[in-house]
């Protein structure tokens, strides 16, 4: 029979979420050493080794793979457990996890300060990433609810949209289509783009998009953040598509321009997205709600 402690397990599950003793110990409070020691406690209970060093990087065994997957299973039981108990309590000491897509970042702080003002005592945690590790998160069930673009089908998520995400094509002030109206997409084959990574959901929108209308485009760069791209652009590195969400300081400042594209914006949505099984707690609920009634009139779409 296995003895194991809860403590043993969720340093375990830190360890092998990231695949480093020092990073596991940062996110637990932990010094390594201490990390170390749970680690080597728990392989004694298993009797078999957990992990293995190759060069400076460590790798799980097989005997760790197995025990990841149970680890993830009894932290989810207990954070549901969590909940259910927090919803005892109301929303007065809540907590909420919540992960965004990049883009979503530009206005996902104004919606919490917003919540945060109504429910002062709930504790909120907000991860900022790109859609690849959001959708990872979302499969291992590791936040109450996402905020993003359109989700994949085929992952058994919930999602709901609240709030419109126009996809507009951005150019340095004084580029030659700046003043131009009603410009046609063929005119953009002769342009360089600056494009986001793959996988980006701002990417596949857009090159669906061209796809489309059997237009070719010139990619240039390939950038990792919107912020990159709007930089570039401003050096007149080429011509970027971005969320209009993302470029508000930049249109007042006038260090960008929309160009006047037919076919644009591009009309895409903003998802609350979370998985089907998911057991929302009573913050999460209020919180859900909040962006499908609010969420446009807070931030003046």
């Amino acid at each position: 029979m296995l003895h194991l402690t809860f403590r043993q397990l969720s340093v375990f599950e830190a360890v092998a979420r990231h695949l480093s003793y020092s990073r596991a110990a940062q996110e637990m409070h932990l010094t390594q050493p201490a990390v170390s020691m749970q680690i080597k406690q728990l392989e004694d209970n298993v009797g078999m080794p957990l992990f293995e060093q190759l060069g400076k990087k460590i790798y799980l065994t097989e005997a760790g793979r197995e025990l990841s997957h149970y680890s993830r299973v009894i932290a989810q039981q207990l954070s549901e457990a969590e909940s259910v108990l927090n919803d005892l309590k109301g929303l007065q000491r809540g907590r909420l996890k919540i992960s965004v897509a990049s883009t979503a970042n530009y206005f996902a702080p104004q919606l919490l300060a917003v919540f945060g003002q109504r429910f002062p005592t709930v504790t909120v945690s907000l991860d900022v990433t790109n859609r690849q590790a959001l959708l990872a998160q979302l499969a291992n069930n590791e936040m109450d609810m996402a905020i993003m673009g359109q989700p994949p089908e085929g992952l058994d998520l919930l999602a709901e949209s609240f709030m419109e995400n126009p996809l507009i094509v951005i150019a340095p002030i004084n580029h030659p289509l700046a003043n131009e109206k009603k410009i046609p997409l063929a005119r953009l084959q002769s342009e360089t783009f600056l494009v986001r990574e793959q996988g980006s959901g701002t990417r596949i929108a857009m090159e669906r998009f061209f796809n489309q209308h059997g237009i070719q485009l010139q990619a240039g760069m390939v950038m990792s953040s919107n912020e990159a791209i709007k930089q570039a652009v401003q050096a007149g590195l080429g011509l970027g598509i971005l969320s209009l969400h993302t470029i508000g300081l930049e249109l007042e400042t006038k260090r960008l321009k929309v160009l006047d594209v037919k076919g644009f914006p591009i009309m895409r949505h903003w998802y609350v997205v979370h998985r089907k099984d998911k057991r929302l707690s009573t913050v999460a609920q209020a919180f859900k709600a909040f962006l499908l009634t609010e969420a446009k009139q807070i931030l003046g779409q």
